[in-house]
């Protein structure tokens, strides 16, 4: 896990610093370039469509995880708009929250369980 963390870490870093530049450079309008292409049925628009979907399959898990609390819902709201600056910081939480055991990471509440169907 702690190769998980690192790997995390390094992508939270560049994430902020392509954001930061991207900020300064372009401003804060992200819906236009996000939208047009799809909008234009191209490649990138392709590209942000799946993109999309990950995001939103990330935000189901996150919700999935907790149970489908009020929190977790909240959590999987989140996701998809904030993306990987969300993303990762919570992996990372994750990771400590779960004291490196991967089924408790990857379950959350479900691993307690020991049925991961349920819910």
């Amino acid at each position: 896990m702690s190769q998980l963390r690192t790997t995390l870490t390094i992508l939270l870093l560049a994430m902020v610093l392509v954001t930061l530049t991207a900020v300064t450079n372009e401003g804060f309008d992200l819906i236009s370039p996000y939208v047009g292409p799809i909008l234009a049925l191209s490649w990138q628009g392709q590209f942000n469509v799946d993109f999309a979907c990950y995001l939103v399959l990330s935000g189901i898990w996150m919700a999935w995880r907790q149970g489908f609390t009020n929190g977790g819902i909240s959590l999987g709201v989140l996701a998809p708009p904030l993306g990987m600056l969300f993303f990762a910081p919570y992996l990372i939480y994750l990771i400590g929250k779960s004291g490196g055991d991967p089924r408790r990471f990857l379950l959350g509440v479900h691993a307690e369980t020991g049925d991961a169907t349920q819910r």
